[in-house]
């Protein structure tokens, strides 16, 4: 199986490590394509098998995938560019373009031909995590046949979690997954300054703010449990936790993250 990553840049560099990374893909099976030569130098220097070209579009036509990793507002332009060189009846289409709907896609996909035919079309929401393999990846999609979803959720399961959504939910996953990311580092970074002030060097406190996440996850993970049963677990009344949770709360940290999530939603 051969795939076609158009757009190299940090999304699409990140899940080009996280495929070669992967049982399903060789590297040599793998081509990128990008208007910036620096960019594929660099990749290619990386991954020396990797195919790489210089926005010519020609992986296109031997590709089994063909993956979008491009800017919202190019997507429009480069599928305008590459339709007529896909065979609609045999390959995939992917975006990972936030914001781009797959009725816009199927839209941009028109070809000025008697053709009545449409790509098997996904829509696909990762985030930065991909390229450790362990993104959330929201998965909607268009006119697929159970074997190609297969292959699709196979393809984002090895690069963290796929989970199919209807496209109708895909906003809101889509503030949770790809951006609740920065949110995540962005309260790491905060824990890290009260530790420094708190006597702590930076990396002590990185580590020990970073590893208590990762458990607190997989807790919920494993239990299944709602957040809230976990937080009595550890707010024993008159206790220090209690103390913090309340200072939280008084300085509007649930309804910020609400707020956040919701300004995220496109």
């Amino acid at each position: 199986m051969k795939i076609a990553i158009i757009g190299c840049g940090n999304m699409g560099s990140a899940i080009v490590r996280g495929l070669v990374k992967g049982s399903i893909f060789r590297a040599e099976d793998i081509s990128v394509s990008d208007i910036n030569p620096d960019v594929l130098e660099v990749i290619h220097r990386e991954i020396p098998a990797l195919k790489t070209e210089l926005n010519a579009f020609d992986n296109v036509r031997e590709a089994d995938i063909v993956l979008l990793a491009v800017k919202p507002w190019l997507v429009a332009n480069i599928i305008d560019d590459i339709k007529f060189r896909m065979d609609y009846g045999r390959q995939i289409l992917v975006s990972i373009s936030a914001g781009v709907s797959i009725l816009d896609l199927e839209k941009y996909l028109k070809k000025a031909s008697d053709e009545n035919i449409t790509p098997a079309i996904f829509r696909v929401i990762p985030n930065t995590a991909i390229e450790i393999r362990k993104s959330v990846n929201l998965i909607a999609t268009d006119n697929s046949s159970d074997e190609q979803k297969a292959i699709i959720v196979k393809i984002f399961d090895e690069l963290g979690t796929a989970i199919i959504l209807d496209e109708s939910k895909m906003a809101a996953g889509t503030a949770l997954t790809s951006c609740g990311i920065a949110y995540f580092f962005r309260y790491v970074r905060a824990a890290m300054l009260a530790g420094v002030e708190m006597g702590l060097y930076p990396k002590e406190a990185q580590n020990m703010v970073v590893n208590t996440m990762l458990g607190a996850a997989e807790l919920l993970l494993t239990t299944g449990e709602n957040p809230e049963k976990e937080i009595d677990k550890v707010t024993t009344p008159g206790g220090i936790t209690i103390r913090g949770i309340n200072e939280l709360e008084a300085n509007g940290f649930s309804t910020a993250i609400i707020k956040a999530m919701k300004a995220s939603k496109f």
